[in-house]
């Protein structure tokens, strides 16, 4: 039994760490070519998994084979515009210009309620409202609405808006990040001091504290009571 659960958690490893290899996709996102290693790498290690009389290198050896072969396969679809088109398709346009085109949808044997049923997921109920339709390689449904259709912008109304970066996390779970405060220009004597304001003299007591680009700080404590200041 004990060795049936040190051989499970090394295959659980080992698979792990060749997903990372092949990088970050969600499910949803991968390539067919992905989706197919995925699916073989699962297989392969269920096999030292389920057969105690297998080795362990049964499994893992094909794994990794499997990873160097996806590995190159990506380095070379890198440089490849033709070999790209081979191993992970081209995206088709299925609407133009307003106009459902029925012979793509032939041919990727996509239908009709499937194709609506995406133009809803991407809020569009009705077909006049799309210029374009274009079903990516991975599957997923891009929709470009006409530009009477698309929602108004501060570009459209020629509004100065003041630049807005992305929240830098002071603390995380009552633990200071010495590394962003720095890269902020803060000091750990300013974020205790910006703290004492809010009547929190315990640091462990902060579940989240982030600043934004204009210099708003956010703070949760453990006990969930939010606060903000400017």
């Amino acid at each position: 039994m004990l060795i049936t659960l040190i051989r499970t958690l090394l295959l659980y490893i080992v698979v792990v760490i060749s997903l990372r290899l092949m990088g970050k996709r969600q499910i949803g996102q991968l390539q067919p070519s992905e989706l197919v290693i995925a699916m073989m790498l699962s297989e392969l290690a269920s096999i030292p998994m389920e057969s105690l009389g297998k080795p362990l290198l049964a499994g893992v050896i094909p794994i990794f084979t499997l990873v160097v072969a996806e590995i190159t396969f990506s380095f070379l679809t890198l440089k490849s515009r033709t070999l790209r088109k081979i191993i992970s398709g081209s995206p088709t346009v299925l609407i133009e210009k307003g106009q459902i085109l029925e012979k793509e949808l032939e041919r990727l044997r996509y239908n009709i309620d499937d194709l609506l049923e995406e133009l809803r997921t991407n809020g569009y109920s009705n077909i006049n409202d799309i210029e374009y339709a274009i079903i990516e390689s991975n599957g997923n449904l891009s929709v470009i609405p006409k530009s009477n259709k698309r929602p108004v912008t501060p570009d459209d109304l020629q509004l100065p808006l003041a630049y807005e970066g992305l929240p830098q996390l002071l603390i995380t779970d009552g633990v200071i990040n010495e590394r962003v405060l720095s890269s902020a220009g803060l000091s750990v004597n300013w974020l205790i001091d910006k703290l004492q304001e809010y009547g929190i003299y315990d640091i462990s007591t902060v579940f989240i504290a982030s600043i934004d680009s204009g210099g708003k700080l956010y703070l949760q404590t453990k006990q969930s009571k939010k606060k903000d200041k400017k």
